[in-house]
């Protein structure tokens, strides 16, 4: 079987911030009780006129160019997201289109803030089938657009952005490539992150008393979050013969900093290992992996050998973690 690889990167945020000082300006906030419990200082929010699959086109482009191949080159699409431009088609399908594909799989996957790492699963299966050669897995998401900015600990947190990644096959014996993914979840708990309004059970939200904006049991969230991807980033390590001291990298989902600092503890990794943005881009989803990622790489803090840990944990509850050789 072949092995899974990243040729390239590229991510793409909006240019309009959504500072602290902004926040304080629509709610009853501050920007130190913000920091102290997010770590978050600004965010990148869409104007009306831009949707997701505008924020994933111009990160596809990137990862296109930085792995030197031109879009008739790939042969599977696959879009994490749980802000399609519209509830079908899939963000994917346009991407296809406005890219100028080949007529190729092209499909969304919902997993909430784990969406990344649940395509980077299913396209490494794609990969080591040979079935494909080239693939395009784009986490993207524009929560502002499901935000309540009348909820105080919720709305703090989301912001807008996309990241993508290139994956290619690679020998079996080659020295980089995707060890080991794990995608779990647990459907008990999915009132505990949602959006309750807007789709097929209530799909006049105001009628029904409900609403279309994210809503998040913050306090329930934050200890599964700790608790899963822990438990997901053993079973990773078990799985592939591991240990922490292996690690050169963590890049966790950015959901909140006091997350990854409790995470990073929880496990014994020196903080200086561990990969944040959150405080210049906030929590944007499916987007703040493959985000982080492609900005640590054109920074030079992830390089070329490293063993690279990925962990995200998202509302359904989904979770899962990743471990590759870069």
């Amino acid at each position: 079987m072949f092995k899974m690889g990243i040729a390239g990167t590229g991510s793409y945020v909006p240019e309009t911030r959504l500072t602290n000082g902004d926040l304080e300006k629509i709610m009853d906030t501050s920007n130190e009780w913000i920091m102290t419990r997010t770590g978050i200082a600004e965010r990148r929010i869409t104007t009306e006129e831009e949707a997701t699959s505008d924020l994933a086109y111009h990160a596809s482009l990137s990862a296109l160019h930085d792995a030197g191949l031109q879009p008739e080159d790939i042969d599977f699409i696959l879009v994490a997201t749980v802000t399609p431009d519209h509830p079908f088609p899939s963000v994917a399908n346009q991407l296809q289109h406005r890219l100028g594909c080949r007529s190729i799989l092209s499909l969304d996957v919902s997993a909430a803030c784990a969406g990344f790492l649940a395509i980077v699963d299913i396209a490494d299966k794609y990969i080591r089938s040979g079935a494909f050669r080239h693939g395009l897995i784009i986490g993207a998401d524009t929560l502002s657009k499901m935000t309540d900015y009348t909820h105080r600990s919720s709305s703090i947190l989301f912001s807008d952005g996309a990241g993508a990644w290139v994956v290619s096959r690679e020998k079996p014996d080659s020295s980089k490539g995707l060890l080991y993914s794990t995608i779990q979840s647990d459907g008990e708990h999915f009132t505990s992150l949602y959006v309750p309004g807007g789709g097929s059970r209530y799909p006049n939200p105001e009628r029904a008393g409900v609403k279309n904006k994210i809503y998040m049991d913050g306090r329930k969230i934050f200890k599964m979050a700790i608790q899963s991807m822990s438990s997901s980033i053993h079973q990773t390590l078990e799985a592939t013969s591991h240990t922490m001291e292996d690690i050169d990298w963590l890049v966790p989902h950015q959901a909140n900093e006091r997350i990854i600092d409790a995470l990073s503890r929880n496990l014994g990794f020196p903080d200086h290992k561990v990969v944040k943005t959150i405080k210049y881009y906030g929590n944007n989803s499916a987007a703040t992996i493959p985000l982080a990622f492609d900005l640590s790489v054109r920074n030079g803090t992830l390089q070329r050998g490293n063993k690279i840990l990925l962990t995200s944990f998202g509302g359904g509850l989904v979770w899962g973690s990743a471990l590759l050789a870069y």
